[in-house]
């Protein structure tokens, strides 16, 4: 029993170079993505906290409703469930929005430098010699009328 058209198809799709590339691509840039991370909360936010007062850029928030603790009764059980506090998160959103400029700067000068590298390799190969020009029409005339004299001459 042969292998099914489907596993056959998804064997050809898998295996494509495009493929395999993006998929080396996803797992290098998930990686990078950290990398990028750590560069932003640990060398680059620090400095910028402390001059805006010290201050780190998650815990920016707007409560939009305060918490409300549980209330117990003299026994000790509860009478009402703790209420958790209702926040937007700015702050958070500000150092995601800051992650992504840095990850977009980033593939943009690495895709820039792929480019002008393979640029340069452009200019250093040879270029392939043109092809001769195509015969005139008096140069196949006479090869013609050469052709016919040999003929005759045998």
């Amino acid at each position: 029993m042969g292998k099914s058209t489907f596993l056959q198809d998804f064997k050809a799709f898998a295996m494509k170079g495009n493929v395999v590339d993006m998929a080396v691509g996803v797992i290098i840039g998930g990686a990078f993505g950290k990398i990028v991370t750590s560069v932003v909360n640990d060398i680059i936010m620090p400095p910028i906290g402390l001059l805006v007062g010290g201050m780190d850029f998650k815990d920016l928030k707007y409560v939009m409703q305060e918490a409300v603790p549980e209330k117990l009764n003299e026994a000790g059980e509860v009478i009402e469930a703790a209420v958790p506090e209702v926040t937007l998160n700015y702050g958070n959103f500000l150092q995601q929005t800051f992650d992504f400029l840095i990850v977009a700067f980033s593939i943009f000068l690495f895709v820039s430098l792929i480019k002008k590298m393979s640029e340069k390799k452009k200019v250093e190969e040879p270029a392939a010699p043109a092809p001769p020009p195509a015969p005139s029409k008096e140069e196949v005339l006479l090869t013609e009328i050469r052709d016919l004299l040999k003929e005759q001459s045998k």
